[in-house]
């Protein structure tokens, strides 16, 4: 199959990130053990989702691993001329869900594997294609614990996220939080009986506010990337049952895009001293019981650029351009980083085009993406 037709393959499957990957995953074993080549199937904790893992080469020796996710967003709300589930053509361009983010890249890898087997190959490319990067990047971890267990340390890593085919050196990372806030609910005819968790919610909010306008304005805040500072957002606030009732529950979910490691404790360390010392000691003269907890619920590492590294070197003689960049979005990228392995992202499409209606991907990126790792075959090869 070429990489137009198992593309239309893998948009076939429903993988937002809300359902099971299972099925497309299944394909992919499948597809591959039809050319020979085993995978290792990596689930999840419910088996409901899983990661896959598959070689091809000598794997004692180091070579490059082809990084991918599975899972897309959903298309709910959205109006779509055609169905998102199945690949449309309309001259250049390919429309349906995952197109650009990030099925046209995993087609492609796909497309090359025969080509990958044709001459023995001197370096490894592995295929890492994972669950849950939408919502957190909840399944990397388990490929890079395969890894490990297995002995296995690529040299360089490309992350196919859409990059219109441009080696991406660096990105922020991402962390979303949570923060609870627990007080005392009364008739509000009686607050002074009561504790309201959203006003201390407010006090909270209100230090976050004020910790962003000193990272916008801070100068070794100041970064390769737009914008060059690290920020903080909040996206939800919840509590409350009634107008007439002091609210005894307020949580707020929020995030941090940091520039750098180690910030995002920083933050949090800041804020439960600030709750400590200057918000839990009020709440606690109205309700010994009042509580303020903050709790992770995924962290992403960045990306962080590192001029003339193996992997950037790679890319742009692969790419045959001599120009880098730094992208606004999170990718698994910072994972692979993080235990040593050189990384960039470079894949086909534009994030312009990632988790809209009519998401679509031209042929001609994706023409791209087969040179790029056309060129990739012939450096495994010894080329």
């Amino acid at each position: 199959m070429n990489e137009l037709e198992i593309l239309a393959r893998l948009v076939s499957f429903d993988t937002t990130s809300r359902n099971s990957n299972l099925p497309l995953i299944d394909f992919i074993r499948d597809y591959l053990l039809g050319l020979g080549i085993a995978s290792v199937i990596i689930p999840d904790a419910t088996g409901t989702k899983a990661n896959l893992f598959a070689t091809i080469g000598p794997a004692d020796q180091p070579g490059i691993l082809l990084s991918g996710h599975t899972d897309v967003v959903p298309v709910d709300g959205q109006s779509w001329r055609s169905d998102p589930f199945e690949l449309t053509r309309d001259g250049d361009r390919v429309f349906g869900r995952g197109v650009a983010d990030m099925k046209g890249f995993l087609a492609c890898a796909l497309a090359m594997v025969p080509q990958f087997q044709t001459v023995g190959l001197r370096r490894p490319i592995h295929l890492a294609f994972s669950y849950d990067e939408e919502v957190g990047c909840y399944g990397v971890p388990g490929i890079l614990a395969h890894m490990q267990a297995q002995g296995l340390q690529p040299q360089i890593a490309f992350v196919g996220e859409p990059s219109l085919m441009k080696i991406v050196t660096g990105h922020k990372g991402s962390c979303g939080l949570r923060t609870s806030v627990q007080g005392l609910a009364y008739h509000s005819s009686r607050t002074d009986l009561g504790v309201n968790a959203i006003f201390h919610a407010a006090e909270l909010l209100a230090w976050l506010q004020r910790r962003a306008t000193m990272l916008a304005g801070d100068a070794a805040e100041q970064a390769p990337f737009d914008p060059p500072y690290s920020t903080i957002g909040v996206g939800v606030i919840r509590g409350g049952i009634a107008r007439n009732t002091v609210a005894d529950l307020c949580s707020f979910d929020w995030d941090i895009r940091a520039t750098r490691p180690r910030l995002v404790g920083e933050i949090v360390g800041a804020l439960e001293r600030f709750a400590q010392e200057t918000v839990l000691p009020v709440m606690r003269r109205g309700h010994a019981g009042s509580a303020i907890v903050t709790e992770i619920a995924y962290d992403v590492p960045p990306l962080l650029p590192q001029s003339d590294s193996p992997a950037e070197q790679l890319g742009k003689l692969l790419a045959q351009r001599n120009d880098t960049a730094t992208v606004a979005y999170g990718s698994e990228a910072g994972f692979f980083q993080g235990v040593g392995i050189s990384t960039t992202i470079c894949g086909p499409g534009s994030i312009d085009q990632a988790h809209a209606a009519d998401e679509w991907i031209s042929v001609d990126q994706l023409r791209s993406c087969m040179g790029f790792l056309g060129r990739l075959d012939a450096y495994a090869r010894g080329g």
